[in-house]
């Protein structure tokens, strides 16, 4: 392999820049649902690459309570395309983050230095590492990075995992031409210990509502079928389907139901996902919850009146399992590893993101950006048993080197082909 040195001393010598842009970034509100302060975000990533050669475009989403996607172009030599991707929002809201003082702060914790703040590790870290990376293969290796058309994708609503985001990618990354489409959620990371994410749980989403018959309480008790109590049976049968051994999750989030405690409860909801690895469990998970449509157990002791059960289903995401195409991506990043005196292995884990969207389209790899902890918390606790958000400072460096060597080994081949 070729000396690296070269980059590793660029990456050290852009690290506070980065670090400041970070800090930029994170004073931001970017709450999805937030839009002003979303594409205020987007304004700020866009001009941060554009000195790179970068151009912009913005697409509203589809869902209007949300901002615009970004899409930044910069064309190569070549028609091989790589693609990136991050995201704009997160999950604090404003009042969140004023009410738990959460806010850009530095701590130092055994040796390394831990900057908290909502969204610096999902994702914003992860937008500064394209950054911090590209830039320095722009300054150490400019025919490479100019072999290649570089594509960076910003989901404006990745925390809602919105379909319209993954088509849009999808438009812009041809089979054909594209040789990776690169995810940027936080990493592991441990003394040059790494974890790439290569496999996610899918996920199924649904609203459960029972419609019963009320009745009074206390005078015609008998008269009533309470959806209550046939949502809390049904609740118990979808909590018996969780699997562990078969790494098949099930979850009742949410529960409401009733009026008045004086009233037979005439209607019950529930909000219920389920997620799992492996395709065929994914589906037999899918047909249980169908089967729930029209669940009927409880009558009214009167007449027989029966409760009805329907089954909306709300989202479904199917599971990135393993497979030969990011395997062979995979493959680029554990040889540079190893090359540059890291370990490398891959990870399987249960929380989506946007590569769940591509990749069954194009070779796609996960858990690039910096490492750090307690995504999506903003609370402390004195006794230590919460935390906010934190990315992990000294990460970027040896991330960004492990990046920056395995695009070079990725885009090298590609650029003699066309040379030839």
């Amino acid at each position: 392999m070729h000396s690296t040195d070269d980059i590793h001393a660029t990456l050290e010598s852009r690290l506070d820049p980065a670090i400041d842009l970070l800090r930029e970034m994170v004073a931001i509100n970017t709450f999805t649902e937030n839009r002003a302060g979303v594409n205020r975000l987007g304004e700020l990533t866009a001009g941060s690459f554009a000195s790179l050669g970068f151009a912009a475009e913005t697409v509203p989403a589809a869902d209007g309570r949300f901002g615009d996607h970004l899409v930044l172009t910069r064309p190569g030599r070549t028609p091989a395309v790589v693609g990136c991707v991050s995201h704009l929002d997160t999950v604090f809201t404003p009042e969140e983050t004023l009410a738990h003082d959460f806010h850009w702060r530095e701590a130092a914790v055994n040796g390394l230095t831990r900057c908290h703040g909502p969204g610096t590790v999902d994702i914003k870290g992860g937008t500064v590492m394209i950054h911090l990376v590209l830039s320095a293969l722009a300054a150490c290796r400019p025919a490479l990075f100019e072999a290649v058309t570089w594509k960076l994708f910003f989901n404006a609503a990745e925390e809602r995992l919105v379909p319209d985001f993954g088509a849009l990618v999808r438009r812009h990354l041809d089979p054909a031409h594209t040789a990776a489409c690169l995810v940027f959620e936080g990493g592991r990371w441990q003394n040059g210990d790494f974890r790439l994410v290569t496999q996610r749980k899918g996920m199924g989403q649904y609203r459960i509502q029972v419609t019963g018959r009320s009745a009074h309480a206390g005078v015609a008790h008998e008269q009533g079928a309470s959806a209550v109590t046939q949502l809390a049976e049904i609740v118990q049968r979808i909590a018996g389907l969780t699997d562990y051994e078969r790494q098949l999750t099930f979850n009742v989030g949410t529960i409401s139901g009733g009026v008045v405690m004086n009233r037979v409860a005439h209607q019950a909801e529930a909000l219920v996902e389920f997620r799992a690895f492996d395709p065929e469990v994914y589906q037999e998970a899918l047909i249980s919850m169908r089967s729930l449509q029209g669940y009927s157990t409880v009558r009214s002791p009167a007449d027989g009146y029966a409760c009805q059960t329907a089954v909306e289903q709300q989202g479904a995401v199917r599971p990135w399992p393993e497979n030969a195409a990011t395997g062979r991506l995979y493959a680029f990043w554990a040889e540079a590893a190893a090359e540059l005196g890291f370990t490398a292995a891959a990870e399987a884990r249960g929380g989506l993101s946007d590569g769940n969207l591509t990749w069954a389209h194009v070779p796609t790899l996960d858990g690039l950006g910096p490492a750090g902890g307690w995504a999506h918390s903003s609370e402390t606790s004195v006794d230590g048993s919460k935390e906010q958000e934190y990315v992990i400072r000294e990460s970027f460096v040896p991330k960004g080197l492990l990046n920056a060597a395995a695009l070079c080994r990725l885009i090298e081949p590609i650029a003699l082909e066309n040379v030839r």
